[in-house]
């Protein structure tokens, strides 16, 4: 099975709406850092590529018709080459409030693996890629420098409009619905309203519930972690 949809937008631009609307359309399943998390092969593949090994994608997406979110979106142009027939997304939303939104959110979750908690090889190497990847990678480590990030996030903005050809990509933002997703893959507008999932508050409740599992006595912590991160992450 061949990656028909790669999305290219960074995380906290809508992409588990994006995701989810993929899915309804029939592209299922669709990957996103969900998915990474919730599974120890897909955390072994990314952490492998996040070292510097050669990817084989047909490998990493088993399964998988569409992608979006990190850490896929950000070698999106290696997916565009290895699969010359899918179509690319580029999901956006303003600047600041994308910079707002990801500090809070992704941001946040990816500094409370704290150092003791990583002699778990699972959170060791979820926190190696993610930090390898995303915080250190693709912003240089210095995403807390609001305008450094903010330029990040415009230079990737453009780089996909530069690298991919026009007939080949939708740069949309989710709040303008199915409209142009549907119109760019060829779809009907399904009979059902346009997701609205993971939205900010909902992962401050996350957020919340990881920093009170930290809080508990450290022989508890790495059960109660443990659960926080399947049920709540995924």
């Amino acid at each position: 099975m061949a990656l028909e949809v790669i999305g290219a937008g960074f995380g906290r631009t809508g992409t588990a709406s994006l995701k989810a609307a993929l899915e309804i359309l029939g592209y299922d399943k669709c990957h996103h850092m969900f998915e990474v998390i919730a599974s120890s092969k897909q955390i072994d593949y990314w952490y492998a590529i996040a070292r510097g090994d050669q990817p084989d994608w047909d490998a990493v997406f088993e399964g998988f018709r569409s992608c979006v979110d990190f850490p896929a979106s950000l070698y999106y142009r290696q997916l565009a080459d290895e699969y010359p027939e899918a179509k690319v997304v580029l999901s956006l939303r303003s600047p600041d409030s994308w910079y707002s939104s990801a500090r809070e959110t992704i941001y946040t979750m990816s500094q409370l693996i704290t150092s003791w908690l990583r002699i778990i090889p699972r959170l060791r190497k979820l926190s190696y890629l993610v930090q390898t990847s995303i915080w250190k990678g693709k912003f240089g480590g210095r995403f807390e420098d609001r305008e450094t990030a903010i330029g990040v996030f415009k230079q990737h903005i453009e780089e996909v409009r530069a690298a991919i050809p026009p007939e080949r990509l939708l740069v949309m933002e989710v709040k303008e619905g199915w409209g142009p997703l549907c119109q760019f893959l060829g779809e009907e507008i399904p009979d059902v309203p346009f997701p609205r999932v993971n939205d900010t508050a909902e992962f401050h409740q996350r957020i919340r519930l990881v920093k009170a599992v930290l809080a508990l006595p450290w022989v508890f912590a790495f059960a109660g972690l443990a659960w926080a991160c399947w049920h709540y992450l995924a």
